[in-house]
């Protein structure tokens, strides 16, 4: 008698979690007076406030890096 060739998978696959952000930690001493750090911003969070400063004014072409660039400014303020 001959072997049974394995059968494909065919149950879905389960999706995987979408990766969480890193939530900002406080010390357990309250070193920071009990203020919550916020994560540094990303590429990501740049290239949206930079897309939202296009935006503001007018959607205007030739702007890009002096947009990116205050966007960058614009979330390292609000950083710290």
């Amino acid at each position: 008698m001959a072997k049974r060739a394995p059968q494909p998978d065919t149950e879905p696959k389960t999706r995987q979690k979408a990766a969480r952000p890193a939530r900002a930690r406080t010390p357990k001493n309250g070193a920071n007076g009990g203020l919550h750090e916020t994560p540094a911003p990303n590429e990501d969070d740049i290239r949206v406030r930079a897309y939202q400063r296009y935006l503001e004014r007018g959607g205007e072409d030739g702007r890009d890096f002096d947009d990116w660039v205050a966007a960058e400014k614009d979330l390292k303020v609000a950083h710290n």
